[in-house]
């Protein structure tokens, strides 16, 4: 039994990295990639999309140049984040989980970003801005537009 759980356990470790490695470099895990890691690791592709649909880290899409994430745990919401999102919604003219055509720009909610006490938060290419209020949403944007070369991490 510890032969199989050390294997499994060096498995699940090399995929996590290779996964983060292929988003570091291309900003998203291309379709192809998996195949390439499943057959590496010797893993099934159901096994790898089933380790990137659990974790939020990871996305199958090509994220904008930006990244706004926007908290919608409780403390969040009560506060008012689901008017921060529709506000940002409305400036971008996406919705959560979407990229604007010209890809500078990704919008997503999160369950909870353990800042509570700032809430509501919206987070712009790891920038926290607590206690948002929707008249703030459109000097982000504008902001975020004016940084040239900045990218996510």
């Amino acid at each position: 039994m510890e032969k199989i759980m050390s294997e499994s356990n060096s498995v699940q470790r090399e995929l996590i990295h290779l996964l983060h490695d292929v988003q570091n470099k291309f900003g998203y895990i291309p379709a192809q990639s998996i195949s390439q890691i499943s057959r590496e690791l010797k893993v099934s592709e159901s096994e790898i999309f089933g380790v990137l649909t659990f974790y939020k880290a990871f996305t199958l899409k090509p994220r904008g140049k930006h990244l706004i994430t926007i908290c919608m745990g409780t403390a969040c919401h009560v506060r008012g984040a689901p008017m921060i999102l529709d506000e940002f919604e409305r400036k971008l003219g996406i919705e959560a989980g979407e990229t604007t055509e010209d890809n500078l720009f990704t919008l997503e909610t999160v369950n909870c970003v353990g800042a509570c006490a700032l809430g509501p938060i919206a987070i712009a290419d790891g920038d926290y801005h607590g206690q948002m209020k929707t008249r703030e949403v459109g000097e982000i944007i504008k902001k975020l537009k004016q940084e040239k070369g900045k990218s996510i991490e």
